[in-house]
């Protein structure tokens, strides 16, 4: 049975892992990744790297910021799993912003590392409404 300090320990490290993605510690966000690291974002964008994450973004807005709700954590056999629950705020590349935007990450933690990394949001849904930029809107 998992003890609540060995789950803190697993949220305390998802929170240290975003907090290095913000600040764009690339070097120090991947030491805490396991070599079989994977990502899957919305749209089924799946990324092996943070480089490959971080490209991506900057093809889409200037920046995002995340505020953490809540963080809940349970353990299944060998995985640590932790889900982080917020709210999404940003600006997109015309410099239009948004925020309010639901997420859900879900991470996987195997002997320390991260092993996988699930992203649920809303953020389509903003830019389909009528009240962001056209350019945050898809083409057809």
């Amino acid at each position: 049975m998992p003890t609540k300090a060995h789950l803190d320990k697993a949220i305390r490290q998802v929170q240290h892992y975003l907090s290095l993605m913000e600040q764009r510690d690339l070097a120090g966000a991947r030491a805490l990744l396991a070599p079989e690291f994977r990502m899957l974002f919305p749209g089924g964008h799946e990324f092996s790297t943070l480089e490959q994450l971080v490209e991506f973004g900057a093809s889409r807005y200037q920046f995002v910021r995340k505020d953490y709700e809540h963080f809940d954590a349970l353990e299944d056999g060998d995985m640590v799993i932790v889900y982080c629950y917020g709210t999404l705020s940003g600006e997109w590349l015309d410099g239009a912003g948004f925020s309010d935007i639901r997420f859900i990450d879900r991470f996987v933690l195997r002997d320390g590392c991260f092993t996988d990394q699930r992203v649920w949001n809303d953020l389509a849904e903003s830019v389909l409404s009528d009240t962001k930029p056209d350019c945050a809107r898809p083409q057809t």
